[in-house]
């Protein structure tokens, strides 16, 4: 269950916004669409390696700009 503090002087699209931004963190739309469709765990693993390597590719540029 998620609690939203919301002060007396803030709007309803206020409290949406806040409500989206805490839902989205949670995870479970991402937990949802993983569970929608089997994914067998050598693909997964393909897929975590290929991440990886991109962020480590990302990160060396960074450094070298």
């Amino acid at each position: 269950m998620l609690i939203i503090n919301v002060k007396e002087n803030d709007s309803l699209e206020k409290a949406l916004k806040k409500f989206k931004k805490k839902f989205e963190k949670t995870g479970v739309v991402k937990a949802l669409r993983a569970r929608q469709a089997f994914e067998k765990p050598c693909i997964t693993k393909r897929m975590q390696k290929i991440r990886a390597a991109y962020k480590q590719k990302m990160q060396i540029a960074d450094v070298e700009a």
